[in-house]
């Protein structure tokens, strides 16, 4: 008997803006789905022993971009997982068709001020950390909004719940599944 163990499914990588849910919803999405739930900044700092601010502030960013480049390479397993990605992490050129080569891509969108809301209390977030947070918000939403856009799907977590966007997750997921099944029979 086959059973379509996890590591058949391909991996499923949440893009978007800090605070659009990514993570939170990640993890609710990969439980219903059966696969490994990820995040790249996570993943990054256990693999060098150090937090982002501490990459940032020892190394700069571009040292960062080039370990979130590393770990879409080579850092993560070719199926069976849903990665959370940093926000930035699709942005480099070249990146956005990388992840597209190694799974199924949706972006999660929130309005500025809901993501300015989200995460104005935490200052585990570098690019925010300066006199005025909505003014860099809207300035890095501006420059990677058509690389969000370039995601397979798009999905708004503005006035949703947590378990509400996962549920939709887990919806587009499972249709690009059998999509990509029936195209292949």
């Amino acid at each position: 008997m086959i059973q379509n163990a996890p590591t058949t499914q391909p991996n499923l990588y949440l893009i978007g803006f800090m605070g659009t849910g990514k993570s939170s919803v990640g993890k609710f999405a990969s439980d219903k789905l059966g696969l490994k739930f990820l995040d790249s900044d996570q993943e990054i700092e256990r693999q060098n022993g150090c937090t982002i601010s501490q990459i940032f502030e020892s190394q700069g960013e571009e040292k960062f971009r080039e370990l979130e480049k590393k770990f879409i390479l080579t850092g993560h397993p070719n199926s069976g997982c849903l990665v959370s990605c940093g926000g930035g992490l699709p942005v480099p050129e070249g990146m956005i068709e990388r992840i597209k080569s190694k799974g199924i891509v949706f972006a999660l969108w929130a309005k500025p001020d809901t993501i300015f809301e989200r995460t104005k209390e935490n200052t585990n977030r570098p690019l925010l950390q300066t006199e005025n947070p909505m003014a860099e918000i809207n300035s890095l939403l501006k420059k990677r909004e058509k690389i969000y856009l370039l995601a397979n799907q798009i999905i708004s977590s503005e006035m949703r719940s947590t378990k509400q966007v996962a549920d939709i997750v887990v919806r587009h997921y499972l249709n690009f599944c059998e999509e990509k099944n029936q195209k292949l029979t």
